[in-house]
Order: structure tokens, then C-alpha cells, then sequence
């Protein structure tokens, strides 16, 4: 049952922290495609992609970090055999 639950709060929050780095990187665009400045909207895009990666890597890492800790299976260290 902790398996399920554990489950299904992990999914709710991944879907929220892409939708959530979703609405910022929209907001970021909006932003950058008003700037004025040739430089300035350069560098803004550049922070954007960089902000984007981030955003969305971390979100990945997170969700597979979690799946990994709900699905994994404890096994009792070996007794220092050969690794076959």
C-alpha cells in the first residue's frame, strides 16, 4: 500500500514541477521577446536556454531518483565471491 501511495504522490509532484517549469520558461520568453536591445535579448535567450536545461534536467533527475527509491529491492550485500 506505502508503494502505491508513494506512487502516486511522486507522479503528482513530477507533473507539477514540469508544469511548473513550464509556465517559467513561457514567462522567461515573453520577457525576452519584448527587450529592446539586440545585447540585451542575446544574453536573455542565452540565460533562458541555460534556466531551461536546468529546469528540466532537474525535473528528470528527480523523477528517476524517486522511481529508483519506490522500486528498488534491497538486497543483503554479497559474501565477496567472484562477480560473475
Amino acid at each position: 500500500m506505502k508503494m502505491i501511495i508513494a506512487s502516486i504522490l511522486t507522479t503528482i509532484l513530477i507533473v507539477a514541477m514540469t508544469l511548473g517549469a513550464m509556465f517559467i520558461l513561457v514567462q522567461a520568453t515573453e520577457y525576452v521577446t519584448s527587450l529592446e536591445s539586440p545585447l540585451q535579448r542575446a544574453s536573455a535567450m542565452g540565460a533562458e536556454l541555460l534556466l531551461g536545461v536546468v529546469l528540466l534536467l532537474g525535473t528528470v533527475w528527480l523523477a528517476t531518483h524517486l522511481a529508483v527509491r519506490i522500486f528498488s529491492t534491497t538486497e543483503p550485500p554479497s559474501e565477496g565471491g567472484p562477480v560473475v
